[in-house]
C-alpha cells in the first residue's frame, strides 16, 4: 500500500501507437509503404487473427503519441493542481514529434522529480517512455540518476520506494485474471473510466488525423488515474475523510476553471460523467440488497 506522499505528484498516462518507422526497419518492408499497411504488417507480426485483427504489440515497437499528466504541489502549505498534456499543440508537427515529447516529459521529471503515479506504468507507460527514448537517442541523466542507496534520494527504478507508484501492483493479484483494470476500479468507484473512446481506437485516431481526439482522451485518463491515486491515498490513511473530499473538490475546480477556457471545453465531458456515476452509485441503481 501506498506510504509516502510527495510535495509533488504526477498522475501521468501515455498514449501510443504502432511506430511505422519501426515496423518498416524490422520488417524490411519499402519505405514508401503507406502507414496503415506497415500498421497491418506490424498487428500480423504481432499474431494478429480474425477475432484480434490488431493485438497489443510489444511497446518498444509502438511510438508515443500523447502524455498527460494531472501534477500535485504543495506550496506553502497549500495544494494546487494542473493538468499537462503533450503535444500541447496537437495540429503542429513540430509539436507531434516522438522525441520533443519525451525529452520534454522526462526532462522535466527528471529536474523536478516528481513522485510519479500510474496504472500498469511500470510493465507500461514508465517501460515504453524508456524504451522510445533509448530507440530516440535521448540523453537523460537527471531522469535516469540513481542514487548509490535506495534512502538517499528519487529513484524511478527501483521496486522499494515510493517514488514510482503502479496502483495495478498494490491492486492486482499476481494471476492475469485476477488483475484490476482502471477503467473497472474507476467505475466502481464512481469515477470516469472509459467513455466515448478506449485505447483500442487511438491507433485509428491517428491514422486519421486525429491527434487532438487523442489528447482529449489522454487527459481523461490522466484525470481518471490521480483520482483512483486519491482514493487510494484515503484508503492507506494519507488523507481523512475531510481531506479526501477537499482533494476531489479541488479537482473539480480545477476542471470547472479549464472548461470554460478556450482549447479545454472538453473537459466538461468529464464533469458530466462524473457526475453520472456519482448518481448512478448513491442512487442505487440495482443496488439493493440481495
Amino acid at each position: 500500500m501506498l506510504k509516502t506522499i510527495q510535495k509533488e505528484v504526477w498522475a501521468f498516462d501515455c498514449e501510443w501507437v504502432p511506430d511505422t518507422r519501426s515496423g518498416i526497419l524490422l520488417l524490411d518492408l519499402p519505405p514508401a509503404t503507406p502507414p496503415r499497411r506497415v500498421m497491418e504488417a506490424m498487428w500480423a507480426y504481432g499474431g494478429a487473427t480474425a477475432e484480434d485483427p490488431t493485438p497489443f504489440l510489444k511497446t518498444v515497437l509502438c511510438r508515443i503519441v500523447s502524455i498527460a499528466a494531472v501534477r500535485r504541489r504543495t506550496v506553502n502549505g497549500e495544494t494546487k493542481l494542473d493538468l499537462l498534456w503533450l503535444p500541447r499543440k496537437p495540429e503542429a508537427a513540430e509539436d507531434r514529434d516522438e522525441a520533443s515529447i519525451l525529452a520534454k516529459f522526462l526532462g522535466a521529471v527528471g529536474k523536478g522529480k516528481p513522485q510519479l503515479v500510474g496504472f500498469n506504468s511500470r510493465s507500461a507507460d514508465l517501460k515504453i517512455l524508456v524504451q522510445r527514448a533509448v530507440v530516440n537517442g535521448l540523453s537523460l541523466p537527471d531522469f535516469c540518476h540513481r542514487p548509490d542507496k535506495p534512502w538517499e534520494g528519487c529513484d524511478y527504478f527501483a521496486r522499494d520506494n515510493d517514488w514510482h507508484v503502479d496502483m495495478m501492483e498494490i491492486l492486482s493479484s499476481w494471476s492475469g485474471k485476477g488483475s484490476v483494470a482502471l477503467n473497472e476500479i474507476a467505475r466502481l468507484c464512481g469515477i470516469p473510466g472509459k467513455f466515448g473512446t478506449t485505447g483500442d481506437d487511438v491507433a485509428g485516431l491517428w491514422l486519421e488525423g486525429k491527434s487532438r481526439e487523442i489528447v482529449q482522451y489522454n487527459c481523461f485518463d490522466a484525470l481518471t488515474t490521480y483520482l483512483v491515486w486519491l482514493r487510494l491515498a484515503h484508503c492507506a490513511g494519507l488523507f481523512s475523510a475531510a481531506q479526501y473530499e477537499a482533494e476531489q473538490q479541488a479537482v473539480r475546480d480545477l476542471i470547472f476553471e479549464l472548461a470554460a477556457q478556450p482549447g479545454t471545453e472538453f473537459l466538461e465531458r468529464y464533469l458530466e460523467e462524473w457526475e453520472r456515476l456519482g448518481e448512478l452509485r448513491t442512487g442505487g441503481a440495482g443496488g439493493g440488497e440481495q
